[in-house]
């Protein structure tokens, strides 16, 4: 069994720091001596370009690229699709063109296993792959979700985006119960918070007396930083960018969290191996 674990960063609603998070996280877990890589599967290609490519026309493959491929039963071959970022992290590139794949997806065979197949083909070379998940329950989400073994839900602390939760929930749910069974939650993450404000305390204990008891709540909270905003521009993580910001001390205190998740699995896995 692959020692892999994949996780999707995802919520429905834009703007809650999801490609910041999968980023950073990433970048936080290869400086802890893991062998990442990063899914960009959202057609606004963001987390791509917050990497340092802009210019997505000119990729010659990307995820859109392997998605026709599961389609037309042709061989996959991700790894030709794979860049490499100079802070020792993978990436499988998007662009514009996956808003028309996600379309065609929908009438193709096993349509919710596509973006698990692909990731299939090198998923053993890997310690941990996150996918960045597009803002909408589409699809592509669908096929994230399907791919994971757990969730990670960033949220902003506003009442919108926390009430807006329970169709995300209710989506994951479904997942697990008729496409992956073994697809659980890790925690909702408090992302772009004020400190200066009562609002992220207000929140944070709505979400623990509606969730809390369900879910863990992460007690690390990334704070607003406009530094984040000047790394993107940069081709460069905020760890990288802003190595002793609170935002990357913040990154940093949730890959350790990820990481101790990690090895339970691990356990749990070799217990159950062990007792055939």
């Amino acid at each position: 069994m692959s020692q892999c674990e994949v996780i999707a960063i995802a919520n429905q609603k834009g703007g809650v720091g999801k490609t910041t998070t999968a980023l950073s996280l990433g970048v936080a877990l290869a400086k802890e001596g893991k062998k990442v890589l990063l899914v960009d599967a959202d057609p606004q290609a963001s987390l791509t370009t917050c990497m340092g490519w802009h210019n997505q026309d000119e990729l010659s493959i990307t995820l859109s690229t392997l998605l026709y491929r599961y389609m037309e039963d042709k061989t996959l071959n991700t790894k030709e699709c794979i860049l490499h970022h100079k802070e020792n992290i993978d990436l499988i590139p998007s662009s514009i063109e996956l808003a028309t794949t996600e379309v065609d997806l929908m009438s193709a065979m096993s349509r919710e296993y596509a973006l698990k197949s692909c990731l299939s083909e090198i998923k053993n070379n890997y310690d941990y792959i996150l996918i960045d998940s597009m803002p909408s329950l589409g699809m592509m989400t669908i096929n994230s979700l399907a791919s994971a073994d757990k969730v990670i839900i960033p949220v902003q602390p506003h009442y919108l985006a926390a009430k807006g939760m329970t169709y995300l929930f209710s989506t994951i749910s479904k997942i697990r119960k008729q496409i992956n069974p073994k697809l659980k939650i890790d925690g909702i993450l408090l992302t772009i918070v004020d400190k200066r404000t009562n609002l992220s305390k207000e929140i944070r204990q709505q979400l623990q007396e509606n969730y809390g008891s369900v879910i863990k709540i992460y007690d690390t909270q990334i704070p607003q930083a406009i530094k984040v905003a000047e790394s993107t521009t940069r081709g460069k993580s905020i760890l990288s960018y802003d190595k002793s910001g609170k935002v990357a001390e913040a990154y940093n205190s949730i890959a350790k969290e990820v990481l101790e998740s990690g090895k339970e699995r691990n356990k749990n896995t070799f217990t159950k191996d062990e007792s055939r």
